[in-house]
């Protein structure tokens, strides 16, 4: 999990890099170039691309692309750290969404969890003239977005192959890139081809990594770590596009993390202990 986090790390940096180019037409080369990988792996598995839930399928690209779009959005605007703090809301979302679509409950003390992750997004806007509040909106729907296709993913569990579910969003990114770039498109220059090419490559080893951590291990116990992204963000911020944080940022940064994480160890509270239990006895 740890080696996925800094893999999605790196690309969070490539995209940021190449933030001059049109958005669409990051999001064309990040799906595109994942696309390809989802085919080679099809093929060698002989596994049906098509998939059985189109419908389903099709929501989940839409909503994924739509995500994809908006994430990339802040992070070519706003600094790395705070941009990737408000995609961590995403899971947030997806709980409340999980609501509505798969009729999960929520338990009162998560309410009060999100409270404090939202008002760290305020804290962050408040004090960081970096910051302009229409790019901190993009965010909080990148990642209500981020959560309604989580919520397919979720609906298609045991129902469809997970490499076709990926390659299904891709593809729908590859086609709405392509679309979308066509009347703004600017061809890449010198290091923007590299930069573009890592952030599909980078993108596959941070899908791979996690999906080996997510299969050894619970993913209560794993996925906590996902978060020590903020980290590698503020510090890669620094070091590689100067960016600076102020003590109010930090806090608000703490603040979402703090309250994200709360929320998920509320949630699984009873399955942690469970699994404690089951290592002591190994």
């Amino acid at each position: 999990m740890l080696w996925a986090t800094f893999y999605f790390s790196l690309m969070n940096v490539f995209i940021k890099a190449t933030g001059h180019l049109p958005i669409w037409e990051l999001v064309f080369f990040r799906c595109g170039i994942s696309a390809l990988i989802c085919i080679i792996e099809i093929k060698r598995k002989k596994i049906n691309w098509k998939g059985t839930n189109r419908r389903m399928l099709l929501l989940r690209g839409i909503f994924g692309t739509t995500a994809l779009y908006m994430y990339f959005t802040t992070l070519a605007n706003i600094p790395l750290g705070t941009a990737v703090t408000i995609q961590y809301l995403s899971p947030i979302f997806t709980t409340i969404i999980a609501i509505f679509i798969l009729k999960e409950n929520v338990k009162p003390i998560e309410w009060l969890f999100f409270l404090i992750s939202f008002s760290g997004v305020f804290l962050m806007k408040g004090f960081n003239d970096q910051v302009e509040m229409k790019f901190i909106i993009i965010g909080i729907c990148s990642a209500v977005f981020s959560g309604l296709a989580y919520n397919m993913v979720r609906s298609l569990r045991g129902l469809e192959n997970p490499t076709v579910v990926v390659l299904h969003f891709q593809l729908v990114g590859t086609l709405a890139g392509l679309i979308f770039s066509v009347p703004s498109w600017e061809m890449p220059q010198g290091w923007d081809w590299a930069f573009l090419i890592l952030t599909g490559i980078s993108t596959q080893l941070g899908q791979i990594n996690m999906t080996k951590a997510l299969q050894q291990e619970p993913m209560a116990k794993v996925t906590i770590l996902n978060y020590l992204g903020v980290i590698y963000a503020i510090v890669l911020g620094y070091l590689i596009f100067n960016e600076s944080y102020t003590l109010a940022t930090l806090g608000g940064i703490a603040l979402v993390i703090s309250g994200v994480i709360l929320s998920i160890l509320a949630r699984n509270s009873k399955r942690i202990l469970r699994f404690s239990a089951a290592d002591k006895n190994t």
